[in-house]
């Protein structure tokens, strides 16, 4: 990642100023100026950066015109497969260009991919099947490396897991612990004072915003302008960490008493649902919403007073959007597995297509969110959010 690797200058660059600073005091050499060592460290980390990224953006480019691709053999059919393969074809900039694929691996397989590697028309072989057998892989791992082909496969569960692990010694028995999240301990403690700060920051921002958009809504429908409360008086509630439930409000986009259409089978039948493949209840033109409603839904201005909701701890800054408890009733176990992280403002799902997600699809880009979290990620994340939210790429 272009992160990862600006990131690894930084400290390159550091590092070296720090040795020559270093060899200058033990030398007893001195400087007239003491800031000429901090420019230079912040011309390097400038200098060398901007390298990386033109030359990052150069790669990126040839790629588009078929320049230094890699041709894959995709082996296994489902989900993995399926996924994979749309990331490559959606982003021809990774460089991965599938030229085969095959249910499984047996001895007419392994003739024909020998025929692509005598033409030299394949450089990778994916194993994209989580559940085959350790022997699937060793006998597909032996054939590649005789072949001098790229050997890659999606890996299971615990081998996704097992860097994020912690031994202990119990007893004398070893004992790994896999870990959820990078967002355990000191990660967790940095996430809650970048939500503190960047909350504070961004309530003051858009506090003229939110008294304009009251002031529309109050001057449209008289009467509350959140949407805090159900038609029976009870809290509005949704899901966050560790599946709990907490008492939700942003601003009111809907006619008096909307929530109960959400479970009405004919309003239901005559409308359809967007999103019913999944759990979620979705409605494209949706009838229920008011002009001034219709608006802020369009830029999402409606959920600005998620922030306080951030500011108390009730949701982050970035992490899997909060869902009603309804909706997560009708959960697969798999799903629950974005409950291990605070609901956030905006996601990984948030910028790569919002409702224009299947569920499933949604859920993947969450979990990933929750493996890889790091500060630049929240930061790519809240920076890339305006841009997706202006252009209103799959807005309801």
């Amino acid at each position: 990642k272009l992160a990862d690797e600006l990131s690894r200058v930084v400290i390159a660059c550091a590092l070296s100023v720090a040795v020559v600073v270093a060899i200058l005091f033990f030398t007893r050499q001195a400087f007239e100026s003491r800031y000429i060592m901090l420019a230079a460290w912040a011309l390097a980390t400038i200098f060398v950066g901007s390298e990386r990224i033109v030359i990052r953006g150069l790669q990126l480019s040839i790629k588009r015109f078929g320049v230094g691709v890699h041709r894959v053999l995709m082996i296994g059919k489902g989900r993995a497969s399926e996924a994979l393969k749309e990331e490559f074809l959606k982003k021809p900039r990774l460089g991965f260009v599938v030229v085969g694929e095959f249910d499984k691996f047996d001895d007419e397989v392994a003739k024909q991919i020998k025929k692509l590697g005598r033409k030299h028309k394949v450089d990778e072989i994916i194993f994209a099947k989580p559940e085959a057998t350790r022997q699937d892989r060793e006998d597909l791992l032996t054939f590649a490396d005789a072949e001098h082909i790229t050997f890659k496969h999606t890996a299971d569960i615990f081998a996704a897991a097992s860097t994020r692990f912690e031994a202990h010694t119990v007893a004398g028995i070893p004992i790994i612990e896999l870990k959820a999240t990078p967002l355990e301990g000191w990660g967790a403690v940095y996430k809650r004072i970048f939500d503190i700060v960047g909350s504070l920051i961004l309530i003051i921002l858009t506090l003229p915003i939110q008294i304009l958009i009251a002031l529309a809504l109050f001057i449209e429908q008289p009467g509350r302008i959140f949407f805090s409360r159900l038609p029976n008086n009870k809290r509005v509630m949704r899901v966050g960490k560790d599946g709990k439930p907490f008492h939700y409000f942003k601003f009111r986009s809907m006619i008096k008493d909307a929530h109960k259409y959400r479970f009405d089978p004919e309003f239901v039948k005559k409308h359809g649902n967007e999103r019913e493949e999944g759990p979620l209840f979705k409605l494209k033109d949706d009838p229920r919403v008011t002009r001034v409603g219709k608006f802020i839904r369009k830029y999402s201005l409606d959920e600005l007073p998620e922030f306080f909701l951030v500011l108390i701890g009730r949701m982050s800054l970035v992490g899997p959007r909060p869902h009603l408890p309804e909706e997560v009733n009708a959960y697969q176990p798999h799903h629950r597995r974005v409950h291990t992280v605070k609901a956030g403002v905006t996601g990984m799902a948030q910028i790569s297509g919002r409702a224009d997600l299947d569920f499933e699809e949604e859920v993947r880009l969450d979990v990933y969110y929750i493996e890889n979290w790091s500060p630049l990620l929240d930061i790519y994340i809240l920076l890339k959010t305006p841009l997706v939210v202006l252009f209103r790429k799959g807005a309801y």
